[in-house]
C-alpha cells in the first residue's frame, strides 16, 4: 500500500491499494475519516490510478467539503473529552491534568501522550458501566478489550468477550453506557431481536435517545487524530 498526493491546494492523501480481485480502478472515500482510497488491479501501473484520481478531483473535492475537517492533537485543540469540549494546553507538571474546559498534557508533543491517557480513561469508564450491567444482567464477561474500530462501536462474542471503540470516551458520558449495556445485552441474546431490545431496556433504560446521537455524530469522533 503506498501514500500518494492529489495536486492542489491544499493536496489530498491518497492510499493506493492493489488488489488480486480488482479488474478495474475503484474510488471509495471513507464517511468516517474521509480518506481516499484508489484500489487497481495487480499489473495496473500506478501513474493510471493516479491520473483516474486527477480526473476525478472536482468530484473528491466536492465530497470532502462536506466531511468534517480533521483534527489534530495538538496544543490549542479543541477535544471533546466526556463530550464536553476542552482546550489542550501545556501541563506546567508531568501529569496529565484533566479540569473543566481543559486538558494539560506535560511535554512539547502532545499526541501520543494524550491518545494513551484517553484510552486508559476509556478503559475505566467502559469496564464500571460494564461491570454495572453485567450485574443488572446476572451474567458475567470473559474479558474487555479496546480497539480503533472504524465500522463498529462495540462487539460481544459467544465466549463472552467484549470489545469497545475507545474513542468512545469522546461522546457524551449516556452514549458509553448506552453502548456498555448495548454490548452486555448480547452476553443473554447474541441477536437484535426484540427480546434483545427488551434486555437493552430492562438493564439501561431507554436507549433511543443515545443510539440517535451515535447515527448523527458517531462519524464526527474519528475526526480526531493522535499522530497516525
Amino acid at each position: 500500500m503506498a501514500e500518494h498526493h492529489l495536486p492542489g491546494d491544499p493536496p489530498v492523501a491518497l492510499t493506493l491499494r492493489r488488489s488480486a480481485r480488482a479488474r478495474r480502478i475503484s474510488l471509495r472515500i471513507s464517511s468516517l475519516d474521509g480518506r481516499v482510497t484508489l484500489t487497481l488491479p495487480k499489473s495496473l501501473p500506478e501513474r493510471a490510478a493516479l491520473a483516474f484520481a486527477e480526473e476525478k478531483a472536482d468530484w473528491i473535492r466536492g465530497h470532502l467539503q462536506k466531511h468534517p475537517e480533521a483534527v489534530q492533537a495538538e496544543f490549542g485543540a479543541l477535544l471533546p473529552i466526556d463530550g464536553q469540549s476542552r482546550v489542550v494546553e501545556r501541563a506546567q507538571g508531568r501529569r496529565i491534568q484533566l479540569e473543566a474546559g481543559r486538558i494539560a498534557v506535560p511535554g512539547d508533543r502532545p499526541a501520543r501522550p494524550l491518545q494513551r491517557y484517553l484510552k486508559e480513561l476509556a478503559r475505566n469508564r467502559l469496564a464500571e458501566a460494564s461491570d454495572f450491567y453485567a450485574a443488572r444482567l446476572g451474567k458475567g464477561y470473559s474479558r474487555l478489550t479496546l480497539r480503533d474500530t472504524r465500522s463498529r462501536w462495540g462487539s460481544c462474542t459467544a465466549d463472552g468477550a467484549l470489545m469497545y471503540s475507545w474513542r468512545l470516551i469522546l461522546a457524551p458520558p449516556a452514549v458509553l453506557r448506552y453502548v456498555a449495556a448495548h454490548e452486555v445485552a448480547h452476553l443473554a441474546e447474541m441477536n437484535h431481536s426484540q427480546a434483545f431490545w427488551d434486555t437493552v431496556e430492562r438493564i439501561h433504560g431507554r436507549w433511543q435517545a443515545p443510539r440517535a446521537w451515535l447515527r448523527e455524530n458517531g462519524a464526527s469522533l474519528h475526526r480526531y487524530r493522535f499522530g497516525e
